[in-house]
């Protein structure tokens, strides 16, 4: 088993400052978002027009899971901490809730300033009534929303040249890895979600990234694409890509509504495997993500509690670089066989 680097993690954030998240209608009228203990429920609240999300980049350490504002951030103070307040359930006017996290960034023991972190899709000019205030799952939930996963009937491609289903896996069996060869997996993992937000998974069309059928994951897995030319410009030929930064809404989309059964393949190094016949990523254990594991995957883990740094991990393209085009036609034509 591998134990912690010392490197830190960078993970960026879509935010709402609480200013801009404000109860229209209830006993806090007037009162931007705050603590779990300052809300109150059945209170009604608008998003404020023109209000656009802003991007809080956030980075972990080993050292007890600690969140803090990485520097440069657009938003937030570099080296302030960030503290999971709590997670709310909010409901619009059809009935349909959805979940958000209370964010506080610290200074010196006291709140620089407040963010939401919605888990579903919110809009100006609606009506979100509070449902559900939850002070202890918001770091469970924050950790779930990074999970890497795939969805039921995913192949995996195993050392022997068999393509088996994710969900007919076994602890044991040696997958295919694109840097140590034959590898076993060491850990399971299966959960049934809602498939709304950040849980909705990704539907990546039969061909759109030469995979050989469709391929469910969910919003935050890797891809990895060796580009013969670097179309792209990310100054190298090996990228590693968010599967929600490549919605394009044709071969590429979002599947909101209904349930999702989503499984996580664990092994004793974050490695590069194949699903549906293109290279993608494995369960990658750090600070954000434990938190979601059960104690059975810990133990798998061994001693250190969670992955080391590995080459591949310098490879991850940010969104930046993948604004205002079809990335994933992009990468398609630049990783042309």
């Amino acid at each position: 088993m591998t134990t912690a680097a010392a490197e830190t993690e960078k993970q960026d954030l879509n935010v709402l400052p609480a200013e801009s998240f404000r109860v229209t209608e209830g006993v806090a009228q007037g009162d931007p978002l705050g603590f779990a203990d300052e809300l109150e429920p059945d209170d009604i609240y608008q998003v404020a027009p023109g209000t656009t999300p802003q991007r809080l980049v956030i980075e972990t350490t080993a050292q007890g899971g600690v969140f803090r504002v990485a520097g440069p951030s657009p938003t937030g103070t570099p080296g302030h901490t960030v503290h999971l307040d709590s997670c709310l359930t909010l409901m619009d006017p059809s009935g349909f809730t959805f979940e958000a996290l209370v964010l506080v960034e610290v200074e010196d023991d006291a709140a620089a300033a407040i963010y939401m972190l919605p888990l579903g899709q919110i809009a100006p000019d609606t009506d979100y009534r509070l449902v559900g205030i939850d002070r202890h799952a918001a770091t469970a939930r924050f950790a779930e929303a990074a999970m890497v996963s795939f969805g039921r009937g995913t192949r995996i491609a195993l050392a022997s040249g068999l393509q088996v289903p994710v969900e007919a896996l076994k602890v044991g069996d040696k997958v295919l890895t694109r840097d140590d060869g034959a590898r076993p997996i060491r850990w399971i993992g299966s959960t049934t979600l809602r498939a709304v937000g950040s849980f909705a998974p990704v539907l990546i069309r039969a061909g759109a990234l030469h995979n050989s059928a469709d391929l469910v994951v969910s919003p935050e897995q890797r891809l990895f694409v060796y580009q013969r030319h670097d179309d792209l410009g990310a100054g190298r030929p090996e990228v590693l890509v968010k599967a929600r930064h490549l919605v394009n809404g044709t071969s590429v989309v979002r599947q909101e509504g209904g349930f999702v059964d989503y499984f996580q393949i664990l092994m004793d190094e974050h490695q590069i495997i194949f699903a549906e016949g293109i290279a993608t990523e494995s369960l990658l254990i750090d600070p954000r993500t434990r938190a979601a594991l059960p104690d059975e995957a810990g133990r798998a883990m061994g001693p250190g509690g969670r992955h080391a740094r590995r080459k591949h991990h310098e490879y991850e393209v940010q969104e930046s670089l993948l604004s205002q085009r079809d990335a994933a036609a992009l990468l398609r034509r630049a990783s042309g066989r």
